[in-house]
């Protein structure tokens, strides 16, 4: 027999996935992972026999409810199902899911509408920092068609404008959970940092990488993968993060020089498949360490000799590039000394409902629900 539980298909920013009100599914983790695998079609490499797109870009899961701190409307709490393992990941936030959260919220009458532009607060549970979604609803509805262009993402869509409130330091208690702006590790100088996303950032030219190869190519490296990971899994530890040889965090971001007008390119591993864009909070921890003089991406960016210290601060827009475009992320920080407080960091996704109904998992799943 099989089991239908009530589900959303939707492309959220450049990524895709299920999303369920948080009744629909088992609160027992344990069951709850095996009914997501089943309905993802995990493990495996086609998940042929599930709604997975056989990419961890479109392996994704939304779970939203009510809001369970007086300052948010919903929570959101994210996770990745791995395509290749029997394996649910909780351990980060997905910015880009985050885009069809506040949509998902009003069409399914958890937030009211309140004009033509609505915000929705949004608790992200994996981190416990809130975000504000400005969603389009126009005569009392949802509106998903727009002008709004996102680089990864063919076509127009409404823009969705997201502020992130307090997500510096939300995964590993610091915005530069080492301490430092550099670190070393594995003869090769590193930038640790925590903007909303945990992000080890590399410079390429460390690694004889131009910073222009495609995803592909880099995956096809093996010597230069299992260094990365290498270099992964001491910066987990030093990140405050622990051991993260099953952990979906910290992401791993080598930076090269811009080649299109934006302030630096990136190409990053999240962590063993390379992005064809850039998460969304991954991009916002690399446009901060653009800010942070002597940091990897700083020097890169700007070419800073090393050793340079302090912070630019102020308010900036930067445009950082990815294999497929441009990710421009409004931030803001303030200095005082070398501490360092991020403002404000904003930025434009956009998303789409792309189906409505019932996912159908064997009962076997379910067994004990």
């Amino acid at each position: 027999m099989l089991t239908a539980i009530p589900c959303t298909v939707m492309r959220g920013g450049t990524s895709k996935g299920l999303v369920f009100h948080v009744d629909a599914l088992p609160r027992e983790r344990a069951l709850r992972d095996r009914v997501l695998l089943a309905a993802m079609g995990s493990p495996d490499l086609r998940q042929i026999d599930g709604l997975g797109g056989a990419h961890p870009l479109t392996s994704k899961v939304a779970l939203i409810g009510p809001a369970t701190r007086a300052d948010a409307d919903v929570d959101y709490l994210f996770l990745q199902v791995l395509v290749d393992r029997a394996e649910v990941s909780d351990t980060q936030n997905c910015g880009n899911m985050l885009a069809a959260v506040g949509p998902w919220a009003i069409e399914n009458g958890l937030v009211a509408v309140t004009g033509a532009t609505t915000p929705v607060r949004i608790h992200m549970v994996n981190t416990a920092s809130v975000a504000v979604a400005h969603v389009t609803t126009p005569g009392g509805r949802v509106e998903y068609e727009g002008d709004a262009r996102i680089d990864g993402v063919p076509g127009t869509a409404a823009a969705i404008p997201i502020d992130f409130l307090d997500v510096a330091g939300s995964s590993c208690g610091a915005l530069l959970p080492t301490g430092q702006v550099v670190d070393r590790i594995d003869d090769i100088e590193v930038t640790c940092i925590d903007n909303g996303m945990p992000v080890v950032i590399l410079s390429a030219a460390d690694f004889g990488k131009t910073g222009n190869e495609s995803p592909e190519e880099l995956e096809a490296d093996a010597a230069l993968c299992e260094r990365i990971e290498r270099i992964r899994l001491s910066a987990g530890i030093k990140m405050r993060l622990g051991d993260v040889t099953r952990k979906t965090v910290p992401k791993m971001s080598l930076v090269a020089p811009a080649r299109h007008g934006g302030v630096l390119g990136t190409r990053t591993f999240i962590p063993h498949r390379v992005h064809e864009a850039i998460g969304v909070l991954g991009a916002v921890s690399v446009a901060t360490a653009c800010l942070l003089p002597g940091s990897v991406a700083a020097r890169v960016a700007a070419g800073t000799a090393p050793g340079a210290t302090g912070a630019t601060a102020g308010a900036r827009r930067l445009d950082i590039e990815h294999p497929s475009g441009f990710f421009t992320v409004d931030i803001d920080i303030a200095a005082a000394g070398e501490s360092v407080t991020v403002r404000r960091a904003a930025l434009i996704r956009t998303a789409r409902k792309l189906m409505s109904g019932d996912v159908y998992v064997p009962s076997a799943a379910c067994a004990g629900a």
